[in-house]
């Protein structure tokens, strides 16, 4: 017995661990059992029935062993329905099971009279059944209970038979069967324990992987596509907002409400769904250029965003696709504002530089030029006065020196505008709430002049706010310049509104408005319709714009002269980081 032994204390330095299954594994394993248990009932209750219809007087069954399999068969079908009904105590029904295994089979045992080695093998089934589904503890109370009543069934039929020992040891040999299929039974089933452990630790680092992956593709300014063959399998929010594909209002208040472990049923798919019929609609040009593309080769152009599409809000978008191992494909969307606006900003630093080098040897000599003419009109006017110039027509001579003064004025103005775009560092973006900053600008810089302004919405920018003031300072100026061309009464209005994610503020005045010809012009430096003018106020505005990653565009369809600046709106949260980026 000291192999036993050995066995049994090997098995016993476990037993407090929780060495069990997960839940979900235990409950399949366990109606794999309850099922095993029924069938051996049902087949054991036949073979019953069986030998009685044979007739033989010999093996007919008694009224114990008939009670006991009718008994298990009844309970073994209560069990096994149990495992579809009753999910929490799995353990109490696999430790009642086992128990009640081991006691009809010993029933079973002594009712055949003499030992049967067929029924004292079912027991190893047991013992290894207990290791694999119960706690240690609980596992090795049932191993040794099988252990007593076969050694007690053993005995008792030695005694009966005239104290005839010579099976004695065979059960003793069993005991230690049992006892080598138990610490057998219980190694498989804690490298099953250990296995079921990695592979939740693996399963669950996927997830958070998968998390983090959702979270930073949904984050990212770019747009990302992914296409598996003809189906769409991911969007993320950038490439709705580049592409200006709404989603339902059903949707995505579901959606929204959800985390990214729900993201898996119906919802994203309709969503995906709606997606690519939008895509199909508003940029098949887009989409067949993605599908035309062959499996594993890759490509970069540039689109073209539709005005049906999106009212101007996107000019265009480099479209690199990329393909995936899996025969998929990878379409980044980048929207080319920010490169426009990094060239906008090199292109302000190399405008100051030059402008910086020559504007002290330009004014200077103009200013002396401006001195002069004004010294000349004033000597010709001293001239007149005193009426020596009586038989000499000096009127000649004093326009041209008017005309030099103006013209040096004029020159003046364009350096000033210059040298407003040269100072200009990069933009210093605020967030501005413009239904509580644009009536203090106009109070401040436009009292006295008929400006209607119209905030439709409440929405917020992220902008310089000195390059927005002379932003609307040029359009305002132009607007009440050249109503006041076509009416007496001059007037500009200014809307704000959103449209989608962005922005609007249109300017709106009754001049005329900007010829056809000259729409390719307009932004131009130095391009102007007004004698009057230097023609950099809308390239200094565009420019601006640029440099915040907004636009400047000139409407010909409205009914109205209308400049509409457009910018990004920011939400909540945008907003008190730029609030606390503007305050470190």
């Amino acid at each position: 017995m000291k192999p036993a032994t050995t066995i049994i204390s090997a098995i016993s330095r476990y037993v407090h661990h929780d060495d069990t299954l997960p839940l979900p594994q235990l409950r399949r394993l366990g109606i794999i059992y309850s099922s095993y248990r029924f069938v051996v009932s049902i087949f054991s209750m036949l073979m019953i029935y069986i030998s009685a219809r044979a007739g033989d007087s010999a093996s007919l069954p008694s009224f114990l062993q008939q009670t006991a399999l009718s008994f298990y068969v009844m309970l073994s079908l209560i069990l096994l329905g149990l495992f579809y009904v009753v999910t929490k105590q799995m353990r109490r029904q696999l430790a009642f099971g086992l128990v009640l295994d081991v006691i009809i089979l010993s029933l079973l045992l002594y009712t055949a009279g003499e030992p049967d080695l067929q029924l004292t093998m079912l027991y190893m089934v047991v013992v290894a059944a207990s290791f694999m589904l119960l706690h240690g503890s609980q596992a090795l109370v049932i191993t040794l209970l099988a252990i007593i009543f076969v050694i007690y069934q053993q005995f008792f039929y030695a005694i009966a038979n005239s104290m005839n020992l010579a099976n004695l040891g065979d059960a003793l040999l069993m005991s230690a069967s049992f006892l080598a299929v138990g610490g057998l039974s219980w190694s498989i089933s804690q490298r099953l324990v250990q296995l079921e452990k990695v592979a939740q630790s693996h399963a669950k680092e996927v997830e958070r992987l998968n998390v983090i992956n959702q979270e930073v593709i949904t984050q990212m300014v770019n747009g990302v596509i992914v296409i598996d063959k003809q189906d769409i399998v991911l969007a993320n929010l950038a490439a709705h907002q580049l592409l200006s594909i709404t989603q339902d209002s059903s949707l995505r208040a579901s959606s929204t409400s959800t985390d990214i472990k729900e993201m898996r049923g119906d919802t994203p798919h309709a969503i995906l769904s709606n997606f690519k019929q939008q895509l199909s609609k508003q940029h098949s040009q887009l989409l067949q250029a993605c599908l035309s593309v062959a499996t594993g080769q890759s490509r970069t152009f540039t689109y073209d965003v539709p005005e049906v599409a999106n009212a101007s809000i996107f000019g265009k978008l480099r479209v690199q696709i990329i393909p995936l191992k899996d025969d998929s494909k990878l379409i980044l969307l980048e929207d080319l504002r920010r490169e426009q606006a990094s060239a906008q900003q090199l292109k302000l630093a190399s405008l100051g530089q030059l402008t910086a080098s020559i504007a002290h040897e330009i004014r200077n000599p103009l200013a002396a030029i401006s001195q002069a003419s004004q010294l000349l009109m004033e000597d010709l006017t001293e001239i007149e006065a005193n009426d020596n110039a009586s038989n000499i027509d000096m009127t000649g001579n004093h326009e041209l020196y008017e005309m030099i003064f103006s013209q040096t004025k004029r020159v003046n103005r364009i350096i000033e505008d210059i040298l407003k775009l040269s100072r200009q560092q990069a933009a210093s973006q605020q967030a501005i709430i413009l239904a509580e900053w644009m009536p203090a600008f106009l109070e401040n810089y436009f009292q006295g002049h008929d400006i209607f302004l119209h905030v439709k919405t409440q929405p917020t920018i992220s902008f310089d706010p000195h390059q927005l003031e002379q932003i609307l300072i040029n359009l305002i100026n132009n607007g009440l310049r050249y109503s006041s061309y076509s009416h007496p009464h001059a007037y500009v209005e200014i809307e704000i509104y959103c449209a989608d994610n962005d922005v609007i503020i249109d300017i709106l005045d009754d001049g005329d408005g900007i010829k056809t010809e000259d729409l390719k012009h307009l932004f131009n430096p130095f391009f102007t319709t007004d004698k009057a003018g230097t023609g950099l106020g809308l390239y200094l505005s565009q420019a601006f714009c640029e440099a915040n990653q907004a636009r400047l565009l000139y409407i010909p369809e409205h009914e109205k002269t209308c400049f509409r600046l457009i910018s990004p709106a920011i939400d909540s949260e945008n907003i008190f980081q730029a609030v606390e980026e503007n305050l470190y």
